[in-house]
């Protein structure tokens, strides 16, 4: 087993507490109307929302690597606007990786948009480090996710604001 880590950032025109309600608050709500080719639902299995809360991600068949993937919030901090979670079925588990978890932090840029970033902690099931391509394939559906996001709520100005 190997412990890794890796982390992206990124830049959104979206202003961050739009992006904080829509994109953390709500992803299980507009993830299958935004991305239905990958998404096919989602919704809550327990929990109110909060810390605790486990969610579950259907997926399509073109996500050909899993069906699902449940997640557990590990920390939801709308003040600091800081959003962990740590998956806990489905997924890449038991497969490539023992464990993986997720942490997003938004802070609002100079231009009324927002920047953010990603880190994704890891333990693999063997003595190596994920690939790039493995790295990505973590990250596919968020930045998806964002991007689909982002069109939407600029084509929508007056939601989650």
């Amino acid at each position: 087993m190997v412990a890794g880590s890796f982390s992206n950032d990124y830049e959104s025109p979206i202003a961050v507490d739009r992006l904080w309600k829509a994109g953390v608050l709500d992803a299980h709500v507009l993830m299958p109307t935004l991305l239905p080719e990958f998404v096919a639902s989602a919704g809550v299995v327990e929990g109110d929302g909060g810390v605790g809360t486990v969610k579950q991600f259907n997926f399509t068949e073109v996500v050909k690597e899993h069906g699902f993937v449940k997640d557990r919030v590990d920390v939801l901090d709308a003040e600091n606007h800081v959003f962990k979670y740590s998956v806990v079925e489905g997924g890449l588990l038991g497969s490539r990786l023992k464990s993986y978890s997720y942490e997003l932090k938004f802070e609002a840029a100079a231009d009324g948009g927002s920047k953010g970033k990603l880190t994704v902690e890891y333990d693999t099931v063997d003595d190596s480090l994920l690939t790039g391509e493995e790295e990505g394939k973590l990250t596919f559906g968020l930045v998806a996710m964002m991007k689909a996001l982002e069109g939407y709520l600029q084509a929508n100005p007056a939601l989650y604001a």
